[in-house]
């Protein structure tokens, strides 16, 4: 590792400052709590030649951010991060606060926090990394503190969250490998979801169910290894749960146009065998009502 010097580690954090101020506009966002600090280290990158050593007070700050969760509406979840002299070469000291964590699930949360700055970020600056992976994992750490301990339903004072169906259109440049296929067919069985997957050149997935499952579906499958993947279209629709009057509650099951998960070949030809007939593709989608889809995956880009 080269060795930086105070100086350029101070330069570093003096742009992420920056960086956090520019995204987190408001007080109410980002929260510097000790001010002095960073004018101390502004003024040592302004005007110090490398020989001086570092201002003593470390640039201290607060980065609050409202996460929608599933078990809580909004939860506050604060994250207070401190600078080492020697940051970005060394992790910065981040804790995070939120009142829907017991102490264990913090303790946890902060430990496998630090294991993943430590193991992707030394040597760059990572407060936005940190902020990221707190809105992607603290949702699991909510879920394990709610089973471990039942709480007491307050029925009445929140209104339940609507739930929602989803449906999500995934296109992929390909989808050869047997072990992406094979995790495709488990995970979607394992979420009960239904669709179909069609693998070749290009790979198409649909999966269809609880809003909840196709997102953990997604999220799966998109850190597996693709040249490209992405959601080319979604369908979400809220559960209607007004059914006294009208009679019809809607199901999840009854907004389903796929009945189970299948992978759906079409008659595949070229060199490889991996190009499917898309005219059997659109008779497909046709019979499950979704034809609009096909001009979505495959109409002129960009009208």
């Amino acid at each position: 590792m080269t060795t930086m010097s105070y100086l350029e580690w101070a330069e570093s954090q003096l742009a992420e400052m920056e960086l956090l101020s520019s995204m987190f506009p408001t007080q109410e966002e980002l929260e510097m709590t000790d001010q002095l600090a960073l004018a101390e280290l502004r003024e040592y990158v302004e005007s110090s030649d490398s020989a001086d050593s570092p201002p003593a007070s470390r640039p201290q700050f607060l980065i609050k951010q409202k996460l929608d969760t599933a078990s809580m509406d909004m939860t506050d979840v604060i994250l207070s991060c401190a600078y080492p002299s020697e940051y970005p070469s060394v992790i910065p000291e981040v804790t995070v606060r939120c009142a829907g964590l017991s102490r264990a699930q913090q303790t946890q949360l902060h430990s496998d926090l630090n294991a993943y700055l430590t193991e992707n970020c030394q040597g760059e600056v990572c407060v936005l990394s940190a902020v990221d992976w707190v809105k992607d994992n603290l949702q699991l750490f909510i879920n394990k503190s709610l089973s471990a301990t039942p709480t007491p339903k307050k029925e009445s004072a929140t209104p339940r969250p609507r739930e929602v169906f989803s449906r999500l259109w995934i296109y992929s440049h390909h989808i050869y490998n047997k072990v992406k296929r094979k995790n495709i067919l488990e995970w979607s069985k394992e979420l009960g979801l239904s669709g179909f997957s069609m693998p070749g050149k290009p790979g198409i997935v649909c999966v269809e169910g609880p809003q909840s499952a196709c997102e953990e579906f997604w999220s799966r499958v998109k850190v597996l290894t693709w040249k490209k993947i992405m959601i080319r279209h979604r369908e979400d629709i809220p559960l209607d749960r007004q059914g006294e009057d009208s009679g019809a509650v809607e199901s999840i099951d009854s907004l389903r146009k796929f009945t189970g998960f299948e992978e759906a070949m079409f008659d595949p030809h070229g060199n490889r065998g991996n190009h499917m007939d898309l005219g059997q593709l659109y008779q497909f989608l046709n019979e499950k009502g979704c034809c609009d889809i096909f001009q979505i995956y495959f109409g002129i880009e960009g009208r």
